[in-house]
């Protein structure tokens, strides 16, 4: 499933799923047999899931898988540039403050089939400035990624309102991000815009990193 091939599943409804804050090898592979689209590696020295606590790039790298999701918070181009390349990224998920500048310098520098995802963190700020902000980012973002704002950047297990996306214009396919979990699934029908693709983390786990299976395969069969 390369790049091209995502953005064009956009035309038919069929909703994907990313599982995000992978640590290991075991449930990396069962995932893949359950055909999840995304497989998310968390490349934040802060996070709860940090990666590299757990597996090495070359244990990424390894992982034959055409939707490997790299999430970097304010990391420098040079960092982003190594870890794609040692990690054979598919994507690039920028989580953090990362202004125009530096992504179009970064995308200069990485493979150019590498996909760029921007994370849009809404917390209780207006539609008026999230769409402000979509329409700052540069036309070389392939996907938008809406999750709940969070001093942590992200894996805080809570909900934004998602009625905030039936007030703004989203000019690219989205993930869906943030306190996703099988008792608020059904709220999907209440947005207008459906997400290109879900993103879920820590409403999927025994404990950090450790996701439960089970419910990742119920929420399979549900979407």
């Amino acid at each position: 499933m390369d790049l091209q091939s995502n953005q064009q599943s956009t035309c038919n409804n069929q909703l994907k799923l990313k599982v995000c804050g992978l640590t290991g090898l075991d449930q990396v592979q069962e995932l893949i047999s359950m055909n999840t689209d995304f497989l998310g590696f968390i490349f934040y020295e802060k996070s709860l899931r940090y990666v590299l606590n757990h597996l090495s790039l070359e244990d990424i790298s390894k992982v034959e898988h055409q939707g490997k999701v790299g999430v970097f918070v304010n990391e420098s181009i040079e960092k982003i540039f190594e870890i794609s390349q040692k990690a054979n990224l598919n994507f690039i998920q920028l989580h953090g403050d990362e202004d125009e500048n530096f992504i179009i310098e970064l995308k200069k520098k990485l493979n150019p089939e590498i996909g760029m995802i921007k994370v849009i963190r809404i917390g209780a700020g207006k539609s008026e400035q999230i769409q402000k902000t979509i329409n700052q980012q540069p036309t070389i973002i392939n996907y938008l990624l809406f999750d709940t704002d969070s001093t942590a950047f992200g894996g805080t297990g809570k909900q934004f309102d998602w009625n905030l996306l039936n007030e703004i214009e989203i000019p690219l396919p989205y993930f869906l991000s943030g306190g996703i979990s099988l008792k608020n699934i059904h709220q999907l029908s209440t947005i207008n815009q459906k997400p290109f693709s879900l993103d879920i983390n820590s409403k999927f786990e025994t404990e950090p990193g450790i996701k439960n299976l089970n419910q990742i395969k119920t929420l399979r069969k549900i979407i």
